[in-house]
């Protein structure tokens, strides 16, 4: 998902910080007005340009590893590549290059691109699609896990190369659920937990601090992310492509669920402002969290922490969706750029790159071959987030590709779990939103 050092970062387990909150809120950079058109571009003869800048925010506190890469590319290739911070965080990153887009000046060679922006830039044509490139560079796309190429594919077109890359994981107190009589391992459906809870309950309310048996993650910061786990689960989505169905009956069961787990039953919560911290205190015996969150819990937890996939639903097939950044360039440069540009990404792909940008900072590996037998040697539970990637699906439409949908989507899951909304009345709601902004701000953009 979104890029938060600490919710990124196997380093570093920081709270959201309110400058991408405030970015959620807003939609996004607006990128009005920047309707060049993008064509099929021809590298056929063009030499790379021997310098280029790459603006990052440096996600999992990547730098030093970003420079070792970027230091074996140009011993390699001999072209100079520039790091640039270019924001803390992915809302000051767009921001700066939106502000260059509009300047028409200091852009640069590859720039890192949130999974829920990308889109607006391919819709007014300030991205260029990377096939051509790929093809001149004899870039075999086969060795990628398929899921993270596939997020930033669009019209029969690839638009940016996985970079910063993560999934939710099922956190649990392994303490809690051992008093419990449970066995030691994640619950393979949430038909399962609902057995669990109560019993974990019941097993711990004596236990200092304790609240709940779940949280649900916060809602100011991705409920829409991981909650699609518990749609896809049901047969249900925010949308189908450009159909959106967040009213489906399918949808409707399923936050009546999960609000009779809160009210009703009263086994979960929803956090107020970081649920893998209550979870690191054991306020909770469980939650969903990014795998970004793992290194922070594992150093102030003081239990013993157990890591499993994403809970399945009634309705076989993938149910864990993949967040983070990408790798995009900008139209507006030249080809010598672009190419340089292209072959900078490439190199970064590569599956010893990948493995040691994932050892380092705690993102997935893009690769399939890549070695990732030091980073599980140091933490073990990151083979458990390593072997659910081939069990990943491509993130729906209308959060990832709407303007301003993800607050959107959380304000709907908080006025079910947090004020007792209505299910079906908050999510006809919500329909209504996302469809004003897909046929206001989007639709005449792709036609």
């Amino acid at each position: 998902m979104t890029n938060h050092i600490g919710r990124r970062s196997f380093l570093a387990m920081a709270a959201i910080g309110s400058a991408a909150v405030g970015l959620s809120a807003c939609g996004g950079p607006d990128t009005s007005g920047q309707t060049t058109q993008t064509q099929e571009l021809d590298f056929a003869g063009v030499e790379p340009a021997k310098k280029i800048d790459f603006w990052s925010t440096h996600p999992g506190q990547s730098q030093k590893v970003e420079k070792e890469i970027i230091a074996r590319f140009k011993e390699s290739s001999g072209i100079e590549v520039n790091l640039v911070t270019a924001g803390a965080n992915y809302e000051e990153i767009a921001q700066k290059f939106q502000a260059s887009l509009a300047a028409k000046s200091g852009l640069p060679g590859v720039v890192v691109l949130s999974d829920v922006w990308w889109f607006r830039y391919y819709m007014d044509k300030t991205i260029i699609p990377l096939d051509n490139l790929i093809k001149n560079l004899q870039w075999d796309l086969s060795d990628y896990q398929d899921s993270l190429v596939a997020d930033y594919k669009y019209d029969q077109k690839q638009w940016a190369m996985p970079y910063g890359r993560s999934t939710p994981l099922f956190y649990y107190n392994k303490d809690h659920f051992s008093k419990a009589g449970l066995e030691d391992r994640a619950p393979e459906s949430w038909q399962e937990f609902a057995e669990w809870a109560p019993k974990i309950m019941e097993a711990n309310s004596g236990s200092k601090g304790f609240l709940k048996s779940f949280s649900y993650p916060d809602l100011a910061g991705y409920a829409g992310w991981t909650m699609q786990n518990n749609l896809w689960g049901n047969g249900a989505a925010w949308s189908k492509e450009w159909d959106i169905t967040c009213d489906s009956p399918e949808a409707v069961k399923t936050f009546q669920w999960m609000a009779d787990t809160v009210y009703k039953d009263k086994w979960a919560g929803v956090a107020s402002n970081d649920a893998s911290a209550d979870f690191g205190s054991g306020a909770v015996s469980s939650t969903i969290s990014s795998t970004g969150s793992l290194i922070g819990i594992l150093e102030t937890a003081t239990f013993d922490v157990g890591v499993g996939f994403l809970p399945a639903g009634e309705v076989e097939g993938p149910v864990c969706p993949t967040g983070g950044a990408g790798l995009g360039i900008p139209q507006a440069i030249t080809k010598e750029e672009q190419l340089a540009a292209a072959t900078f990404i490439k190199f970064v792909g590569e599956p010893e790159n990948t493995a040691a940008f994932s050892e380092a900072t705690g993102y997935m590996p893009n690769r399939k071959s890549a070695d990732m037998s030091a980073a599980v040697k140091k933490v073990p539970q990151l083979q458990t987030a390593v072997d659910q990637l081939p069990r990943t699906r491509v993130q729906d439409f209308g959060r990832v590709f709407l303007p301003g949908a993800d607050q959107e989507i959380a304000k709907s899951c908080a006025a079910i779990l947090t004020q007792q909304k209505d299910p079906q009345e908050a999510l006809t709601a919500l329909k209504g939103t996302l469809e004003g902004i897909y046929t206001d701000q989007v639709k005449p953009k792709l036609g």
